[in-house]
């Protein structure tokens, strides 16, 4: 093994651009909301089963804990959405320069966050 080769194991030094950045988010945020679905549909089938799960969903669906689920999984399909036009929007040759990606990036993670944050208006 050469003791001159490159070491770098601490992945606080790496610098990711934002363009990795906004990928490794897309990637989790997809895992994120296909677990919250789970949670979806029983919700769904709890509220659709009787009145008396229609009135446990309802109460679950009030408490901050429900709230707060709701909204993440909210957050995950915004975010998800957006990064996934954004790649469909780049598949057409729109924005496949470096300098064009980092500005999709931004303007995809600017929609984002403004879709969260109304997400979470709308829940709150």
């Amino acid at each position: 093994m050469k003791a001159d080769r490159p070491v770098n194991l601490e992945l606080t030094t790496i610098s990711f651009p934002i363009t990795a950045i906004t990928s490794i988010l897309h990637r989790i945020s997809g895992i994120a909301f296909f677990v919250g679905a789970a949670f979806a549909v029983w919700f769904l089938q709890a509220s659709l089963s009787s009145p008396e799960g229609f009135a446990t969903a309802t109460a679950a669906a009030e408490h901050w804990l429900g709230k707060l689920i709701l909204w993440g999984l909210l957050a995950a399909l915004a975010y998800h959405f957006v990064m996934g036009i954004k790649h469909l929007i780049m598949d057409t040759g729109i924005g496949e320069t470096l300098e064009g990606g980092k500005l999709m990036s931004q303007l995809a993670v600017l929609i984002s966050i403004v879709l969260i944050v109304l997400a979470g208006v709308w829940v709150w």
